[in-house]
């Protein structure tokens, strides 16, 4: 396996940790310098990628990448602020196979925010989409414009729709140590959290396996924000923040948004396919993160 990792950030490099030890060469870009040393850190060659056109050197990697992973949003390019097409595939100007060659295998990471407001259902991977924010209607866009491209380059296409991500540096218990941490109540709102090494561990058992599809990488655990502000409150024996009626909370518009949409992901397809979680639900996650010290930023 020949790995790139195309916006590789929180989730893509845990994607390379993942996978550093069964590859032959891997590599991840990002934007600017900043995150090149951490892309190094992982073992990976890292590259710069703005996603406005491809170096020399990125398309001398994608002549001989095997395995490609794209964790890039698609971005708000028009003039009047809409979100435009997919970056990497306007890049590649319908050129996939004639860019990478040796390519196998395409993972695409999207999100549960496709599914748009359920009120609090169930949803699985053939529920139909109906997103309502502009974001995730260009996830959307995006999935579907893979979709087309792979099919007719005869590549398989794994797309992995995404819960709310946290990790190290990035949990509960982060934000409580940072006094940021509030406890928002809407009553009925839901949400499911994963931890970041679950899509790692998603990502490198689609990949090894060359499996295809669409797979909600969601925990077990749908849950209301406040409890887990809870728990981890509990974990540091500290006093939980006070809660706060959502009508009344200090959210930036992007943060209401996201409790306009409620919905309970379910996980049975990715375990179908053999895929065993590191952390269930956010109770293991968290007490992971604490016991290893590894929830400091």
């Amino acid at each position: 396996m020949r790995l790139l990792v195309l916006g590789a950030g929180f989730s893509g490099k845990a994607i390379l940790r993942e996978l550093m030890p069964s590859v032959k060469a891997a590599a991840g870009t990002s934007r600017g310098d900043g995150g090149q040393a951490e892309i190094a850190a992982t073992g990976a060659t890292p590259l710069l990628y703005e996603g406005q056109g491809i170096g020399a050197e990125l398309a001398d990697v994608m002549r001989s990448a095997t395995h490609l992973v794209v964790s890039i949003a698609p971005d708000a390019t028009n003039s009047d602020g809409a979100y435009g097409g997919d970056p990497v595939l306007a890049d590649l100007a319908g050129g996939l196979v004639e860019r990478l060659p040796a390519l196998e295998w395409v993972g695409y990471l999207s999100t549960v925010g496709v599914y748009g407001d359920q009120g609090g259902a169930w949803v699985d991977e053939t529920v139909p989409c109906r997103p309502l924010s502009k974001r995730s209607l260009a996830r959307l866009a995006a999935e579907q414009a893979w979709q087309r491209t792979c099919l007719g380059a005869g590549l398989p296409l794994a797309i992995l729709r995404l819960a709310g991500i946290y990790g190290p540096g990035r949990n509960a218990l982060n934000n409580l140590a940072a006094g940021t941490a509030r406890r928002i109540v809407k009553p009925g709102q839901v949400f499911n959290r994963i931890h970041v090494d679950d899509i790692a561990g998603a990502v490198a058992h689609l990949a090894t396996r060359g499996q295809a599809g669409i797979y909600n990488i969601a925990d077990d655990r749908p849950a209301p924000p406040q409890d887990v502000v809870a728990y981890a409150a509990r974990l540091m024996s500290v006093d939980a923040p006070p809660e706060i009626a959502f009508d009344d909370a200090p959210l930036s518009p992007m943060g209401r948004s996201f409790y306009g949409e409620n919905k309970r992901v379910s996980n049975a397809r990715i375990k179908a396919a053999g895929y065993q979680f590191l952390h269930p639900d956010y109770g293991t996650g968290l007490d992971a993160l604490w016991k290893s010290g590894a929830w400091r930023s």
